[in-house]
């Protein structure tokens, strides 16, 4: 499984626009879920978080490899979508990641380089 990700964070639908919150939700879903069938992506998970006191209400997790998520994240229809998505709920907000693998790298090689400063 590739070893990189777009992590698309989101809050509560804006006060009196759930409605619109439910729809776009449909709209993103629905374009995601056409990434995967068409290998644009690797895979889509998707999470709604329990009360917990925090802005965080779900994410959505896209995973792929380094090329297809910068062609994915610099789309027309993706960059839409975010405007949309914002116009609806709340702290909508978009940021890459380092999966499994791609992260165990990054924390081995921060050692190595931060070790003689313990």
């Amino acid at each position: 499984m590739a070893d990189f990700g777009l992590f698309i964070g989101f809050g509560a639908p804006r006060s009196g626009r759930e409605v619109q919150a439910s729809k776009v939700f449909g709209e993103v879903m629905a374009y995601f879920t056409g990434l995967k069938q068409s290998s644009e992506v690797e895979n889509v998970e998707v999470a709604i978080l329990e009360l917990h006191g925090g802005d965080l209400g779900g994410f959505i997790l896209l995973r792929g490899d380094q090329e297809q998520l910068g062609r994915v994240r610099a789309s027309e229809e993706f960059q839409r979508l975010l405007l949309r998505g914002g116009f609806a709920v709340e702290h909508v907000g978009v940021v890459s990641a380092l999966l499994d693998g791609e992260a165990a790298r990054f924390v081995g090689e921060s050692n190595s380089i931060t070790a003689d400063l313990t």
